[in-house]
């Protein structure tokens, strides 16, 4: 109790400053439900969500020193129940098997995979000898082969003959978690297809926003030509299908993939060209400006604005939560209060969360909080500490500065442990091209759309190239520098929480007590710096063995095949090797049979249909992991296709009393997602 009176009192110190924590509060809920490795029921989500109203209307009816604390647990207890309540309303049926045979289906998405092939999103999906109640809700398809007998359009009605297969695992222990992020897609398959894609049914005359997206995409590109046109398709309406896979490389390696994602920076622009032009505008004019709430009515029309641009990008989650900083800032305005602080961070931050909870442990949820909040912080510092001595002319040159910096600060370690990469020269692309971004981009595309009506959008699009051909050029020199990119290892699975919450006390905590967020921050980079990766890690369909050598580089089974995997583990490793020259480190092998020693253990790896069925004997102590299914009873311990797939994907630790071995399952749990029979019926 003296505990719990000492914290009440402290929270009692920060009066006016804990609205942030709200959101805080409820990514900790969120983040419970995701850890957990079985199911939460359904009356336990049911008591969450019902103790936290409880908390949250009769919070008023407790002492005064009791009530911050009351509220951040109800608010957890908000953010379990949130979760859970998504996670059972987009359940969906998840194919369990593999199929190859006749796919029809309706476009509903289109996009690219990593491997540059386009793909389609089909829903109204119906599968040969499958009944209705097992079809998945949502399939997706890459496009393979020739495919020059259809232009996929949206809300087509298509068909096709391809592969199908269940989401996939994680593809080591406590990777990412594909089969968790396809259930909150709504995706119950993925596969390929290698023949013609042929139109069953044309798109129906009604517009859609899909529809009106691609469209205007097409016109762009039809007035843009080359990657320039694809640019401006992706930054305006969002359709990345266009763009090579080598343009992204560029700008991922320059840290300027950001600007293809509409985002902050894109929606904060937008907002402020608009309302800045209306508002000079009508200063210009001495009635409006002496009769009417020209500020007002800027941020009226800024705010229509920034809700078409969320309709028209297809509101993804880096979209979301940029329109609802934004319209928090523009409603601000209109009622005379304050437009940027925490506060309207905060607000952003709980809307995002309470409609797609899933969306705190993706990159961009993470990424684009991350740099709001630390911008929102230094600027906040900055304007407290009243104006600085700097010249008029280089302000803007200052502040670009200033906010690529922090930016780049705060983003940083979430994006080294999302893709292992880190840029070292990102801010020198970042300080030249989103100047460019600022002041041509997207002026340009705002003109643009104002003169399409009238057939003369030419007059905006044409600048808008040149600007965009100047950043891809950045772009492209600052990625061919040498040392440009740099790789470091995927970190344990607790460092990215401790960095954010010791990064938020900082930021959020009033008061000397604030440098007890450095801890925490500490505690994860030790933990990072002193990462173990596994001795060994076995895929999850058996077709891929890769082992940690003695030079901490690790040797791969195969030089082809698998290619997803082993781009994964690398990455993960920080190794920047491709595959094939990972598997010539494995050195001299027997052909398809891979054997290597492992503290004591021998490592088999054993692949193709004819080894698999010519394997007779092996040791007792050794491990075998085969490519395909044998009914042949061996002596050793045998990892077959089928034992994986119940498993997922296995990691060996060196450990002084031998190996230890983990494996997805261990570490993922039981969940709807994973398991068929906790998915509701």
């Amino acid at each position: 109790m003296q505990l719990l009176a000492r914290i009440g009192a402290a929270l009692q110190g920060q009066r006016g400053y804990l609205f942030p924590w709200a959101p805080v509060c409820l990514a900790l809920g969120i983040g419970a439900f995701f850890l957990s490795r079985e199911e939460p029921s359904i009356l336990f989500l049911g008591v969450c969500g019902a103790m936290a109203f409880a908390g949250l209307g009769g919070v008023w009816a407790l002492p005064e020193a009791s009530r911050p604390l009351a509220l951040g647990v109800a608010f957890c207890l908000l953010g379990v129940a949130i979760a859970g309540v998504r996670a059972h309303r987009v359940a969906a049926p998840v194919l369990d098997w593999r199929y190859y045979g006749p796919v029809e289906g309706r476009i509903v998405g289109i996009d690219r995979s990593a491997s540059d092939a386009l793909r389609l999103t089909l829903d109204r999906v119906v599968l040969a000898r499958v009944v209705s109640e097992k079809v998945p809700k949502r399939v997706r398809v890459a496009l393979h082969g020739d495919q020059r007998f259809i232009d996929p359009k949206p809300h087509m009605t298509v068909i096709l003959t391809g592969h199908l297969a269940p989401p996939s695992g994680p593809v080591e222990p406590g990777g990412f978690d594909f089969k968790r992020h396809a259930w909150f897609q709504g995706i119950g398959a993925i596969g390929y297809t290698r023949v013609p894609v042929l139109a069953l049914a044309p798109a129906p005359d009604r517009q859609s926003l899909l529809r009106l997206r691609l469209r205007l995409s097409d016109a762009i590109r039809n007035r843009l030509s080359g990657e320039t046109g694809t640019l401006a398709a992706a930054v305006t309406t969002g359709d990345r299908s266009g763009v090579p896979q080598s343009t992204l490389e560029a700008l991922r390696a320059s840290n300027l993939a950001h600007l293809l994602a509409i985002s902050g920076l894109h929606m904060g622009l937008l907002v402020g060209f608009v309302f800045a032009s209306l508002r000079y505008g009508m200063a210009l004019h001495e009635w409006s400006a002496l009769y009417l709430p020209t500020k007002k009515i800027a941020a009226m029309v800024a705010l229509a604005a920034a809700t078409g641009y969320l309709l028209l990008s297809g509101g993804n989650v880096a979209t979301e939560r940029a329109y609802a900083m934004a319209a928090v800032a523009l409603l601000a305005v209109m009622v005379d209060r304050r437009a940027i602080s925490l506060r309207a961070v905060a607000v952003a931050a709980m809307v995002v969360l309470m409609l797609r909870p899933e969306a705190m442990l993706g990159p961009g949820f993470q990424m684009s909080f991350a740099a709001t909040t630390a911008l929102v912080a230094v600027f906040e510092i900055l304007r407290k500490r009243g104006p600085l001595r700097i010249p008029r002319l280089l302000r803007p040159v200052f502040a670009v500065a200033v906010s690529s910096l922090v930016a780049g600060l705060a983003t940083a370690p979430f994006g080294a442990a999302h893709f292992n990469t880190v840029s070292h020269f990102g801010l020198v692309a970042n300080l030249l091209a989103v100047p460019i971004m600022g002041t041509v981009v997207v002026p340009s595309a705002v003109v643009a759309a104002c003169l399409a009506p009238i057939g003369l959008e030419a007059v905006g699009l044409v600048p808008m190239g040149l600007g965009l051909d100047a950043i891809l050029w950045v772009a492209r020199w600052v990625a061919g520098l040498e040392g440009a990119v740099g790789h470091v290892p995927r970190p344990p699975a607790a460092v990215l929480p401790l960095l954010a919450l010791g990064m938020l006390w900082a930021i959020l905590w009033q008061g000397r007590a604030r440098c007890l967020g450095a801890v925490p921050v500490l505690i994860a980079g030790v933990l990072w710096i002193g990462t173990e990766r596994p001795l060994a890690l076995i895929a999850d369909t058996g077709g891929l063995v890769g082992v940690m050598q003695e030079t901490g580089a690790r040797a791969l089974s195969k030089p082809r095949g698998a290619g997803f995997v082993a781009r994964n583990w690398l990455e993960n490793d920080g190794d920047g090797a491709d595959q094939a020259d990972a598997a010539a480190r494995w050195g001299a092998g027997e052909g398809r049979v891979r054997k290597v020693e492992l503290g004591g253990l021998a490592l088999w790896h054993v692949f193709g249909k004819r080894e698999v069925a010519a394997l007779a004997d092996c040791p007792e102590t050794a491990l075998v992991v085969l490519s395909h299914d044998t009914d042949t009873d061996l002596p050793c311990d045998v990892w077959t296709p089928a034992r994986l797939r119940k498993s997922g994907a296995v990691a060996l630790y060196a450990r002084k009393d031998g190996l230890q071995m983990k494996t997805a399952r261990d570490i993922s749990g039981r969940r709807m997602w994973n398991t068929r029979a906790l998915r509701p019926q």
